[in-house]
């Protein structure tokens, strides 16, 4: 071959058809072409005529920001949330605790062999691997540069770990390569060194899809990498990783991006866009989120096709609304205040019109529970309520100022079991209204707590103005008893039998046998034993008012003057009732005259015990 005549200018190599090596836009399309397919084929030079009309009505320029003007009408659209993926650490929205720990560590040298990046979805932990790898493996402009928390995105390891094509940068989808199969190539690929990076580096994805067999063949390596290598995973599920690998790396947990950072960076990018968005709408999707940047992304992208529609090209809170299913905030504050006005009619009617307008019943309870629980907010927090217009903030701050906080949170526990009912309900649409309308009527209801506190009240004074039961005349009581010692006693008496009904019949035995009261309270008791008791009855008694109350009770020995003031105990006043009893039938003239004719007979109090006082000597 080589010594024909048509092959005599130099080798088969070195034939003048062959073709130069690719250029870095050209593999960038190349791996565009065999994930997405081929576009559509771009006019060619030999069709000059039309070859100015599709450059003139492509609205959207965006691919030509990241690749030649020749080749902007042959790159495919690609949606806000590929479009906007942070580049840099500085772009990484949120996160500042780990740009900053990670960037301490870049400048130390003390850089870990394995990160583990968590949080919910759309926060950043795949951006987060990436940048890593080019924060690692960066060279500068120069070609001179070392890792570094600000890579520069212009060298080659920097370009490529963008684009995709780093041979030293593999990125594992653990979703789809589970076994220990998949596994087994990584750990026999970490031996050979990394062929043009600083480093070699192993993204893994989803790592908790991984099995139980291809984490324990990972964790040699894990534990002990060659230096070259890096592994960087990440995972919105860490819960399921286990502990011998989340010791094995360091852990950074990415945080739920707040509703106001979002709001702002939606701005941002609706600027970079050219699209008009009013700033209720940017708050709606911002909450909508719930902390995802990528899922606010999404939304924002529906929202810009949407808002095309009409021809205006402004993205405005009614149509984000009509879009994603929910209710009007007015709408919602209105709906409140009929519940808290109790207007049925109108509440049932208004239920009626959002369910027409295509809010579903379930959004709108949840967005009836949100209004409550930013009105606790605002109450709570005491400055003004935190809304994207003065109309919507006057609103909850009157909300705040009207409603009390244990209004708030029983309006909180009804919407919620009925937000659980709905969700369950066969026709969210009649549970929905069956919810709201026992969060109206229950409005009405008295507060459990001072519904209580009432009972006890009226409890107490029940208890102290119990009548006394009938007694003998107080004359023949001790000289020590005051003028108001019956009413103390026959209090005493009603809670000792409440002692004595609850089972503590030993200590309302001591009650009754050796105390005298010389005040009682509810709560207190000061007290004088009677004498010949020789312990103090204080701890039993206490301990038995305080199973009985479930009250603390302060009991106080008196001392003093306080002591001769005392009530005499009950078994002291019965006695002393007994005494008076008897001394009237004494002097009784028939019953003189029989212990005169019989000086040896005894006086007995009731009949059946006559048998019971002679013994064998009395008999029926």
């Amino acid at each position: 071959m080589g010594d024909s005549p048509e092959n005599s200018d130099g080798p088969p190599w070195e034939d003048g058809e062959e073709t130069s090596a690719p250029s870095a836009a050209e593999l960038e399309a190349a791996g565009q072409n065999s994930m997405f397919g081929d576009p559509e084929p771009a006019p060619t030079a030999a069709d000059p005529a039309p070859a100015p009309e599709p450059t003139a009505a492509e609205p959207t320029p965006a691919p030509a920001k990241t690749a030649p003007s020749g080749e902007a009408a042959a790159q495919p659209y690609r949606v806000l949330a590929r479009k906007y993926r942070p580049q840099t650490f500085s772009e990484l929205i949120g996160q500042e605790p780990m740009v900053r720990t990670l960037g301490n560590a870049i400048e130390r040298d003390r850089l870990a062999h394995a990160f583990l990046m968590t949080g919910v979805r759309g926060v950043g932990k795949t951006s987060t691997a990436r940048l890593i790898a080019k924060a690692l493996n960066c060279i500068g402009p120069d070609g001179q540069g070392g890792p570094t928390i600000d890579p520069c995105g212009q060298c080659e390891p920097c370009t490529a770990i963008a684009e995709g094509r780093h041979i030293d940068v593999i990125e594992m989808d653990a979703a789809s390569h589970t076994g220990v199969d998949d596994v087994r190539e990584i750990i026999e690929a970490v031996r050979y060194a990394a062929v043009s990076a600083r480093y070699k580096i192993y993204i893994i994805d989803e790592v908790h899809m991984l099995s139980r067999n291809a984490f324990n063949a990972l964790l040699k390596t894990l534990e002990e990498p060659p230096a070259h290598v890096k592994f960087l995973f990440a995972t919105t599920e860490v819960e399921k990783l286990p502990v011998t690998v989340l010791s094995r790396t360091q852990r950074f947990d990415l945080r739920r991006i707040p509703a106001e950072l979002l709001q702002e960076h939606f701005g941002t990018i609706c600027q970079k866009e050219g699209v008009e968005a009013e700033a209720e709408a940017l708050n709606i999707i911002a909450n909508a989120a719930e902390g995802s940047v990528r899922d606010g992304l999404s939304i924002l992208d529906q929202a810009i096709a949407h808002a095309d529609l009409d021809g205006e090209g402004q993205v405005t809170a009614e149509r984000v609304r009509d879009m994603l299913g929910l209710a009007d905030k007015s709408a919602q504050r209105k709906l409140l205040q009929m519940l808290l006005d109790g207007d049925a009619k109108a509440l049932l009617g208004a239920i009626a019109d959002q369910y027409a307008l295509g809010v579903e019943p379930l959004a709108l309870m949840r967005g009836q529970m949100d209004l409550v629980h930013r009105v606790t907010v605002a109450q709570v927090s005491g400055d003004e309520a935190n809304a994207p217009t003065q109309q919507e903030r006057d609103a909850l701050t009157e909300f705040s100022q009207r409603l009390k906080p244990a209004q708030l949170h029983r309006l909180w526990q009804l919407m919620l079991k009925g937000h659980e009912e709905v969700r369950q309900a066969p026709d969210p649409l009649v549970s929905a209204q069956m919810a709201l309308l026992r969060v109206m009527h229950a409005a009405d209801l008295p507060d459990p707590g001072k519904l209580a506190k009432k009972i006890e009240e009226l409890a107490e004074r029940g208890l102290a103005a119990a009548p006394a039961p009938a007694s003998g005349d107080a004359s023949a009581l001790p000289a020590a008893t005051s003028a108001n010692a019956p009413a103390a006693a026959m209090n005493w008496a009603d809670l000792v039998q409440r002692v004595d009904d609850f089972g503590q019949l030993r200590v309302a035995q001591m009650m009754r046998d050796w105390i005298r009261v010389i005040e009682l309270s509810d709560g207190k008791l000061i007290y004088a034993p009677v004498d010949g008791l020789s312990d103090d009855p204080a701890p039993e008694v206490r301990d038995a008012l305080f199973k009985l109350t479930g009250k603390r009770w302060h009991m106080e020995l008196g001392s003093g003057a306080s002591v001769d003031q005392a009530t005499p105990s009950l078994r002291e006043q019965e006695e002393a009732e007994k005494a008076e009893a008897e001394a009237k039938i004494r002097e009784h003239p028939l019953v003189k005259a029989t212990f005169e004719a019989f000086p040896e007979a005894e006086l007995l109090d009731k009949q059946e015990n006559v048998a019971q006082a002679g013994g064998s000597k009395w008999n029926r």
